[in-house]
């Protein structure tokens, strides 16, 4: 993990979302357009002009997944970016000056059903999905982005499978 982008301008802003059941489990999606072993990822997003970090995981948890606010409670938020590079083959893909992203991630308890879940609401991004243990997102990611998923399921592991159970039950 990178606490600090060496320079925030080129590295496009974004925001991350680990949505959690009530079970403590996180939803993955499967890209459509993913090739090879590492399909799979929580879902992320741009951040645009004039939006909050804030509002844009909510805007981006309703465009990726179909869930509205309304069906999460925020968790926490990270306080640091945490950023990654795209590798040469990517970064040619890519309009713009960015040589990679920087991300506030934001754990998220869904509160809803799995039939809320609706990935045809907007531009489908993934065409399917499953709840899976946060400690299994770093293997299930393209490996250049697996450095901020580490730091992620450290982060948010107190939200994560018996760790939130314990939690619920004290009530927070």
């Amino acid at each position: 993990m990178k606490p600090q982008t060496p320079d925030p301008k080129l590295y496009r802003p974004n925001v991350g979302l680990a949505l959690f059941s009530g079970s403590g489990y996180i939803f993955l999606g499967r890209r459509i357009n993913g090739r090879g072993a590492f399909q799979w990822q929580m879902p992320q997003g741009g951040i645009d002009e004039g939006e909050s970090p804030h509002e844009a995981a909510l805007r981006e948890l309703e465009e990726e997944v179909g869930v509205s606010a309304k069906l999460v409670d925020v968790l926490e938020e990270t306080s640091d970016w945490l950023h990654y590079e795209f590798p040469t083959e990517v970064r040619r893909r890519m309009p713009g000056p960015f040589i990679g992203q920087r991300q506030k991630w934001f754990a998220l308890r869904f509160k809803g059903s799995d039939s809320d879940i609706r990935l045809d609401r907007h531009t489908p991004e993934f065409d399917a999905w499953r709840w899976a243990r946060l400690s299994e997102a770093p293997g299930a990611i393209v490996p250049f982005k697996r450095p901020v998923y580490q730091a992620v399921a450290e982060r948010f592991r107190p939200w994560a499978g018996d760790n939130y159970a314990m939690r619920a039950d004290k009530g927070e």
